[in-house]
């Protein structure tokens, strides 16, 4: 019999990370367990994107531990973590179709033609884009493009997805669509996601759990209702409560937008 796996799925342990001489994350631990989608929240340079940055293998902790399904994977190479991640800019290849920008990815791994095709079929239906599957990025929106670079990172079936800011470039309207189709995503394949975002709002919409940041460390790590009803100190309390109040009309209905 398999031996059945944990829930949690990463864990960091006191992660502290120095450029030069400039600390800019002290004392960092926490965990994500399977199937979560946790939001990081935070003033800008607060250590988001260094956190994501760790988690893929782009930069290295100065000291602490990241742990991966029970394996220390801290000074495991970026292609052996088997995450993914989906950027501000999505890098999609201009001259290729959706097809193709979503196939290059599988290009490295020794799979046969018809493989190939199954696979990127299956993930173009599982985003919404068969229509568009022979169009190329000029000739979408920056929400198509969005599920095309999420397609292309879905394709290779990794344990969890990264997002560094994906929605940040998009109007208004087209986020609380796309935050749906996110979620929707999600919960239909059970990935983990950990997304980086600004927005206090689409932190509230999407995420199972927030972690805000301030001042190099953990401010509070909880859901969204406990972060709202219950934050854990002054800094909290204007940067969630005193925000959203001025934003949005029932803090409530922000919750339930995609936790019915």
């Amino acid at each position: 019999m398999a031996e059945e796996k944990s829930a949690e799925i990463i864990r960091c342990e006191h992660i502290n990370k120095k450029f030069k001489s400039k600390t800019v994350l002290e004392d960092i631990s926490f965990t994500v367990n399977r199937g979560e989608f946790l939001s990081l929240l935070g003033p800008s340079g607060c250590g988001k994107t260094t956190i994501l940055r760790m988690l893929i293998g782009i930069e290295k902790p100065s000291s602490g531990r990241i742990i991966k399904d029970g394996a220390d994977i801290t000074d495991t190479a970026p292609k052996d973590r088997n995450i993914g991640i989906v950027f501000q800019n999505y890098s999609l290849f201009p001259n290729m179709d959706v097809y193709h920008n979503i196939s290059y990815a599988l290009s490295s791994r020794k799979l046969s033609r018809e493989d190939i095709d199954r696979k990127v079929k299956e993930i173009v239906e599982t985003v919404g884009l068969e229509e568009h599957i022979y169009k190329k990025p000029k000739q979408l929106s920056g929400g198509q493009q969005q599920r095309v670079a999420i397609a292309r990172t879905l394709v290779l079936n990794p344990d969890i997805i990264l997002f560094d800011e994906p929605m940040s470039a998009l109007d208004a309207d087209i986020k609380v669509v796309l935050r749906a189709q996110l979620k929707e995503i999600q919960k239909k394949l059970r990935i983990t996601i950990i997304y980086v975002t600004h927005d206090q709002e689409e932190a509230f919409a999407l995420s199972d759990r927030i972690m805000v940041l301030n001042d190099l460390r953990i401010a509070q790590l909880d859901t969204p209702y406990e972060l709202y009803h219950h934050p854990a100190d002054p800094f909290v309390k204007r940067f969630i409560v005193d925000h959203l109040n001025m934003k949005v009309k029932s803090i409530e209905d922000c919750i339930k937008e995609v936790h019915p």
